[in-house]
C-alpha cells in the first residue's frame, strides 16, 4: 500500500495547474477551447495533470462569444498572451504562414511551447522554427498538421523508432477522397462532385489548395522529413492534383479492379529517396482503396514492423482539436519536451539524395482517343516497344462519331515501365495523325514489398 499511495502523491504533485494561450478561435480553436473547458476533469483523472485555458485571442470577437469564452478571458492582442509568464503553452492556430510564423517566433522568444496544426507553416519554414524552439529549449508539438485526429507524427517519432522507414503511402486531404470517392461509386463528374463536397462542408468555397494536391505535398513533406530524418525540401516534391480528372476514365479504372486516389507517396530506395503527389489506381483489395468519403488512411512500412494503416478522420473540428489537445498533455506531462531532443527534425538533419521522377518505375493506365480504322494500334505498340514499354492489357470502348469519320476510346494498361519513357512515349503518340486527343495519364500503384531491405 505504501508504493500506491507513494504513486498518487506523485500525480498529485503534477496536478499543478498547466496555462495555455489559445491565438485564433476558428473552428478548431472553439473545439480546443471545448475540450478543455468540458473534458478537465477527465484528463486530469488520467494523466494527473490540470490545463487551463487562461488566454484567447482573436481578432474577431463574435467567435469567442459563440464558443463561451468569458470575457476575461478575451483579447484581441496577442502581446497579452507572450506577455504573460504564466502561461506555459501557445496553440497556434490562425493557419497560413504570414501572422502565424510571427506569432509561434515570438511565443517561442517569451520561453513558450508552442502547438500548431499549421501545416503549411512546418513545410516551408519548419527547419527556422525548430531552430528557434532548439535554441530557447522550447518545443514546438504539431501532431495535429498531419491527418486531423489520425496520430501520425508520435507513432513516427517514438512508436515506430526503431524502425528503418522504406515508404509512405497516404491519402492526406479528405476533400480530395470525398470527391474521388463520389465519382467511384456514383459516376459523379469531377464539377459535381465537388460542389456537392463544399455543399457538404468538406471543401473550401476556393478548393485549390486541396483539388492541387498542395495540401497533401505539405502534409508529405513533414512526415517524410522525420521518417527518412532529412531535411525535406517542399519544392522538390512532384505535385500533381485532381482538376482533370475524368469520370470517364475513373469508371473504366473501376472496371479494371482500381480505385482512383489522390496518395502522397515517400519512398527510400539506395540512389536517394522520391517524394511525389498524384493521383493513382489502387487495387479494389487494397485497405487504402477502401478509404471512402473524408476519411484519410495513411500505410506506413517499415523493416521491422511491416505494414502498418492509420485511418481515421483526417481533417474537421473536432478530429483536429482532439490531436491539439493530445500534444498539450504530451507537453504538460514533459514528454514533447524529451521528444523533441531528438535529432529528428529538419534543422538537425541534412538534405536528402532525390530520385528524379523521370527515374521512377510504376505501371500506368493510359486512355488514347484515335482513328477508328486499321492499322492504328499497331503504330502506337511499336512506339511502346521501341521504349521497352511492356502493355499488359488493351481495352476498346464504344465508338465516338465525329463530324468527319469517327474516334475510339482505347484503354492501354502498362506493366511496369520507366516514366520518362512513359512521357517520351506518350509525346511521340500525341504527334501521330491517328491520335485524336491528348493521352491520359494515370499511375498504377502496387502494394509496397512488406519487408523491403
Amino acid at each position: 500500500m505504501h508504493g500506491v499511495a507513494q504513486h498518487k502523491e506523485k500525480f498529485r504533485a503534477m496536478s499543478d495547474i498547466y496555462k495555455i494561450g489559445l491565438i485564433g478561435c476558428g473552428v478548431v480553436g472553439q473545439q480546443v477551447a471545448e475540450i478543455l473547458r468540458c473534458e478537465a476533469d477527465e484528463i486530469s483523472k488520467k494523466t494527473g495533470l490540470r490545463l487551463q485555458l487562461v488566454r484567447v485571442c482573436d481578432k474577431d470577437r463574435s467567435q469567442a462569444v459563440k464558443a463561451g469564452i468569458p470575457d476575461d478571458l478575451f483579447t484581441t492582442q496577442a502581446a497579452d498572451i507572450f506577455n504573460d509568464k504564466s502561461i506555459a503553452a501557445v496553440v497556434e492556430l490562425v493557419g497560413g504562414t504570414t501572422v502565424a510564423k510571427d506569432f509561434v517566433l515570438r511565443a517561442l522568444d517569451a520561453g513558450q511551447d508552442v502547438v500548431t496544426a499549421n501545416k503549411a507553416l512546418l513545410a516551408k519554414f519548419g527547419r527556422e522554427i525548430y531552430r528557434a524552439a532548439h535554441a530557447q529549449n522550447r518545443a514546438v508539438a504539431f501532431e495535429a498538421s498531419c491527418g486531423g485526429g489520425i496520430p501520425l507524427i508520435l507513432p513516427l517519432r517514438n512508436g515506430l523508432v526503431a524502425n528503418r522507414i522504406n515508404a509512405i503511402y497516404g491519402i492526406l486531404n479528405g476533400t480530395c477522397n470525398y470527391i474521388l470517392s463520389e465519382m467511384s461509386t456514383k459516376g459523379k463528374s469531377y464539377a459535381e462532385a465537388l460542389a456537392e463536397a463544399q455543399a457538404a462542408g468538406f471543401a473550401e468555397l476556393d478548393p485549390t489548395l486541396d483539388v492541387s494536391g498542395g495540401d497533401t505535398a505539405h502534409k508529405l513533406a513533414i512526415l517524410a522529413s522525420i521518417a527518412f530524418c532529412c531535411d525535406v525540401d517542399l519544392d522538390r516534391l512532384n505535385v500533381e492534383g485532381i482538376e482533370q480528372l475524368d469520370a470517364e476514365d475513373i469508371s473504366a479504372g473501376k472496371e479494371l479492379g482500381y480505385v482512383c486516389k489522390l496518395l502522397g507517396i515517400a519512398q527510400r530506395a539506395d540512389s536517394g529517396i522520391s517524394l511525389r503527389v498524384h493521383p493513382a489506381f489502387v487495387h479494389h483489395d487494397h485497405p487504402l482503396a477502401s478509404t471512402a468519403g473524408s476519411f484519410n488512411a495513411i500505410s506506413v512500412y517499415g523493416n521491422w514492423v511491416g505494414h502498418t494503416l492509420f485511418l481515421g478522420r483526417g481533417a474537421g473540428g473536432k478530429p483536429t482539436a482532439s490531436a491539439v489537445v493530445a500534444d498539450l498533455i504530451d507537453l504538460a506531462s514533459g514528454n514533447a519536451g524529451r521528444t523533441f531532443r531528438y535529432p529528428m527534425l529538419n534543422d538537425c538533419t541534412t538534405a536528402p539524395k532525390y530520385v528524379p521522377v523521370e527515374e521512377l518505375r510504376s505501371r500506368f493506365y493510359v486512355r488514347l482517343q484515335v482513328a477508328d480504322r486499321p492499322g492504328v494500334m499497331g503504330k502506337i505498340t511499336n512506339v511502346f516497344g521501341a521504349r521497352q514499354i511492356s502493355i499488359r492489357a488493351v481495352t476498346q470502348h464504344e465508338r465516338v462519331e465525329a463530324a468527319v469519320g469517327g474516334s475510339v476510346s482505347v484503354v492501354v494498361l502498362t506493366h511496369e515501365a520507366v516514366e520518362g519513357r512513359m512521357r517520351e512515349a506518350l509525346d511521340e503518340i500525341s504527334a501521330l495523325d491517328v491520335v485524336q486527343a491528348k493521352p491520359v495519364l494515370i499511375r498504377v500503384v502496387s502494394e509496397h514489398a512488406e519487408y523491403a531491405s
